[in-house]
C-alpha cells in the first residue's frame, strides 16, 4: 500500500491558535489561556489534531468542488450523514454512526425537515479516517505572554480582560492512506463496516467496483484522485485558528516536506528541529539518512516547499546541500503540493 507522507511547519509570530478557555485563579475572571504541554524543559504550545482537522474541513468547504456531508444533531449527539460514496469528507476523515432506537429519537428524526435528504441508517457503521494528522507542537519551549486589555467604550468602569499568546513555530505530521481513499468495506468488524445495506445498494447503483472476496466497493480511479487532489489543495491553502481578529496568523505552512511512500510510518518525523537559538532548522544529516535507509520505500520524489523570505539563510544552506540530491525538488509550498498531485496523476498504481 502507498501513503502520502508529509511534514509541515506553521509560523506563529504572535499567536493564540488553540485556546483552553478561562484560567482558574487568574487576575481577571475572563482570562483566556492557550493549550500547552508543560515539561521540565518548559511550556510547548500546541494545536490539537481536532482543531487542525476543523481548520482543514472549513478550508475544504470553501472549495466549490468539495462535497461536504450534512451534519445532524440528536440531543447531545452530532454526526455526519456517514455516506462516503456521496460525501468526500466522510470518505477521507472517517465517521461513526450508531442510530438511536429510542422512540423519542425516531420521532425527532421524522419531524426534522432538514433531514429529508438523509441516508437511512439501519445499523452501526464506522470508518477509520484514511487521513491522519499529529498534534501540532512547538519546536521549542516558550515563555507565554500575558496580554492585558480593557473594554472601555461605555460609561462606567472599564471591563478588564486578559489572554495568553506566544511566538513559536509549530510542527505537524500527516499521512494519507491512498489505498483506503474511495475504498469502502462492509465487513462485520469495528472500523471496517463502512457500509450498511442501504449504502451497499447505493454503491451498486452508482457502479462502484465490487470485490466480493474482500467485501469492498471502490470508486473509480479518477474519482479517488479528484478527492486526494482536493485534500492536498486544502492543505496548501489552509486557513483557521483562534484569535485571528487580533493576531492574524497565516497558518498556511511556509515549509512542507512531501513524498509518496510504501509504508505508513513517518520517515520525516525527525528531520526538522530547533537549533540552539530555538529557531527551526532542517537537519540534512537526518534527511540524508532517511533517504538512504528508506530508499526502496520512497516511491516519488521528495517535494520540499519553502516560502522565500522564511528562514532564508537556512534555506540557502539546504539548497546547497540538496544540489547533490537527485530526488529532492524545492519550490514554493503550493507548487510542491501541485507537483505531488501531478506525480499521482502520472502514477495511478500508487492508488492501488
Amino acid at each position: 500500500m502507498s501513503f502520502i507522507t508529509g511534514l509541515l511547519l506553521i509560523d506563529a509570530p504572535a499567536s493564540a491558535l488553540n485556546n483552553l478557555g478561562s484560567i482558574p485563579g487568574a487576575r481577571t475572571d475572563n482570562t483566556v489561556g492557550v493549550k500547552v504541554i508543560r515539561t521540565k524543559e518548559g511550556a510547548f504550545p500546541y494545536v490539537s489534531a481536532q482543531a487542525f482537522r476543523y481548520w482543514l474541513r472549513m478550508t475544504l468547504e470553501a472549495n466549490g468542488k468539495w462535497q461536504a456531508a450534512p451534519i445532524y444533531r440528536e440531543e447531545k449527539v452530532a454526526y455526519t450523514d456517514a455516506n462516503p460514496i456521496k460525501y468526500w469528507d466522510d470518505d477521507l476523515f472517517g465517521y461513526m454512526r450508531a442510530p438511536s432506537t429510542k422512540e423519542s429519537a425516531k420521532k425527532a428524526r421524522e419531524e426534522d425537515a432538514s433531514r429529508q435528504g438523509e441516508t437511512p441508517t439501519s445499523d452501526t457503521i464506522t470508518r477509520v479516517s484514511p487521513f491522519r494528522v499529529s498534534t501540532l507542537v512547538s519546536l521549542a519551549p516558550v515563555t507565554l505572554t500575558e496580554d492585558f486589555g480593557v473594554m472601555s467604550r461605555h460609561e462606567g468602569d472599564p471591563v478588564p480582560h486578559e489572554h495568553q499568546f506566544y511566538r513559536t513555530t509549530l510542527r505537524g505530521l500527516f499521512s494519507l492512506d491512498l489505498h483506503d481513499v474511495g475504498t469502502f468495506s462492509y465487513k462485520q468488524k469495528t472500523g471496517y463496516r463502512n457500509l450498511d445495506q442501504t449504502r451497499q445498494e447505493q454503491a451498486e447503483a452508482a457502479g462502484l467496483a465490487h470485490d466480493e472476496a474482500q467485501k469492498t466497493y471502490r470508486l473509480s480511479e479518477s474519482a479517488r484522485l479528484e478527492r486526494v487532489s482536493a485534500l492536498l489543495d486544502g492543505l496548501a491553502q489552509l486557513e483557521g485558528g483562534a484569535k485571528q481578529t487580533i493576531h492574524y496568523t497565516d497558518v498556511a505552512p511556509p515549509l512542507v516536506i512531501l513524498a509518496v511512500t510504501k509504508g505508513g510510518n513517518h520517515i520525516f518525523g525527525h528531520v526538522v528541529g530547533a537549533n540552539n537559538n530555538r529557531l527551526p532548522t532542517l537537519k540534512t544529516t537526518a534527511l540524508e539518512e532517511a533517504l538512504t535507509v528508506f530508499a526502496d520505500e520512497i516511491l516519488s520524489d521528495v517535494y520540499v516547499g519553502w516560502t522565500q523570505g522564511y528562514l532564508d539563510e537556512e534555506r540557502a544552506q539546504f539548497e546547497a546541500w540538496a544540489a547533490n540530491q537527485d530526488r529532492i525538488k524545492i519550490s514554493h509550498p503550493r507548487q510542491a503540493y501541485q507537483a505531488l498531485i501531478d506525480a499521482l496523476q502520472q502514477n495511478p498504481s500508487w492508488l492501488a
